[in-house]
């Protein structure tokens, strides 16, 4: 990697490239626009701009627009003008797709240019790009007066959860973070049912997935290859520290790259650690400990196991709550000739499992474990098991529905609802999913200071006695990226 070749600046940047970005507003910058009294028509529907549309964007433009809104923009770091060679490429049928599907939408390369062009001609975003993009967009939008949802983890870093958190208090805008299962009627039964006591006083909480499926565990970056023509390589950059271009970042696995994504466990954790997190009324944990094999100053774990403490509350036993996470394969490799994993065995709290099936779990599941019986939860299916089943017979407390249900148990349908005033807000909004997401990158600095334990000052954002540590709290942008609250 040449380093001298980062364009950190505007002099390393083309001149076409700055005069067409320099009378962009970053998120710092964008003047506060409240969001004005607006009472929708049954008819009418809210502007949508996409910011990210391949991959999971096509579902989330696309289920927007089946939720009510119009989309009127699409923001992509893709040149628009070479689409329709690229429809054959993995991963870019989406992208043509959009443009065959909302043809009269405007499209760009860069969401500071649609804010400005679009202004107040759009009312909501949605935003589905790698992680590293999410805090800096969702700002700037919010700032401008826009509604916003946003994929999960809501952002790459916790100083930056607890930015947008308080940003959408202080605007007003109607958010959602695109945890799909949180939108499940039997999400919300289950944490009806655990909040009535039924399995009692809980005292741990298990969480795992089978991912990584994407590379982790690399100790170094790839050989630079030349930039394809048709990718503006320095936009998809945006805020994070540079690397030269390699299709093993972009376009899918950034994930595993602690410069752009979160690893497993910020793809994953704001899944499945949902339901127990919301259900328990969980806050800030008060310690964290980790356990990991393979990361790097470049790469997240090709395996780990957290271990959350969070203080007694009205739902848990008087000692607290720990709460387990577990992540990788056991014995997995990764094998730089071929840039890839070698497989192992899932790392799985074996103990908890003994004798359930899980063949049909899709490889991730959570287990709250009471005083009285331990309830199993899969999000991406309608079930959920207590065992032992003895442990509720004749129990006779059962609550009646208190939760909100989501409109089609959909979070876009939920957001439109709250955006067009049907319901106030959607349940995932950034005031809860920016707590959760704090907690769940509290585990990401766990795997970097692994056999350590943690303790979290949450009214200070800081790692008591760590000072060092934060970097990884609230980590610098490149110049022309800066972010304030």
């Amino acid at each position: 990697m040449n380093d001298s070749k980062s364009p950190t600046s505007p002099q390393g940047i083309s001149r076409r490239k700055f005069h067409q970005t320099a009378g962009l507003a970053v998120a710092s910058n964008f003047a506060f626009q409240f969001v004005p009294s607006h009472v929708w028509g049954v008819n009418e529907r809210p502007a949508l701009a996409g910011i990210g549309t391949g991959g999971k964007g096509e579902s989330d433009i696309n289920n927007s627009a089946a939720a009510g809104f119009q989309v009127v923009g699409l923001v992509d770091v893709i040149d628009a003008k070479r689409i329709p060679e690229l429809t054959g490429m993995p991963r870019m049928q989406g992208l043509a797709k959009q443009r065959d599907t909302y043809p009269d939408a405007k499209f760009y390369a860069d969401w500071r240019e649609m804010l400005h062009d679009l202004g107040d001609k759009v009312d909501a975003v949605t935003i589905s790009t790698p992680d590293h993009h999410h805090a800096h967009a969702a700002a700037a939008a919010m700032k401008a007066g826009k509604h916003v949802y946003c994929q999960k983890p809501l952002t790459h870093g916790i100083w930056e959860a607890r930015m947008l958190a308080d940003l959408a208090k202080k605007t007003g805008v109607k958010t959602q973070m695109g945890n799909q299962a949180h939108a499940n009627d039997h999400m919300r039964r289950c944490i009806e049912l655990v909040r009535a006591g039924v399995i009692g006083r809980v005292k741990e909480v298990y969480a795992w997935t089978n991912r990584p499926i994407w590379p982790q565990g690399f100790q170094t970056t790839p050989p630079p290859e030349p930039v394809p023509e048709w990718l503006d390589w320095e936009q998809w950059i945006g805020p994070a520290p540079f690397v030269e271009y390699s299709p093993k970042i972009a376009p899918f696995n950034w994930r595993g790259w602690w410069n752009f994504g979160t690893g497993a466990l910020g793809d994953m954790a704001c899944h499945i650690m949902d339901m127990p997190y919301w259900g328990l009324a969980l806050s800030s944990p008060i310690a964290i400990t980790g356990k990991q094999q393979g990361g790097s100053q470049w790469s997240a774990p090709i395996n780990s196991t957290l271990t959350y403490e969070f203080a007694p509350n009205q739902y848990s036993v008087p000692e607290g709550i720990k709460y387990f996470w577990y992540d990788g394969q056991i014995g997995a490799e990764f094998k730089e000739d071929t840039w890839s994993l070698k497989p192992g065995e899932f790392n799985r709290p074996q103990e908890i499992l003994s004798g359930m099936d899980h063949t049909e779990s899709k490889g991730y599941d959570c287990v709250i474990v009471g005083e009285k019986a331990q309830l199993f939860f899969n999000r991406s299916k309608d079930t959920w098991v207590i065992r032992p089943g003895k442990a509720v017979d004749g129990f006779t407390a059962w609550p009646a529905p208190s939760l909100p249900r989501a409109r089609n148990q959909d979070p876009h349908h939920e957001w439109f609802d709250a955006v067009t005033g049907k319901i106030g807000q959607a349940e995932s909004n950034f005031t809860q999913a920016g707590p959760f997401t704090e907690t769940v990158l509290l585990g990401c600095i766990a795997q970097k200071v692994p056999d350590t334990r943690l303790e979290w000052d949450p009214v200070n954002l800081e790692i008591k006695g760590r000072p060092e540590l934060k970097p990884m709290i609230k980590r610098d942008y490149r110049p022309g990226w800066e972010l304030s609250a």
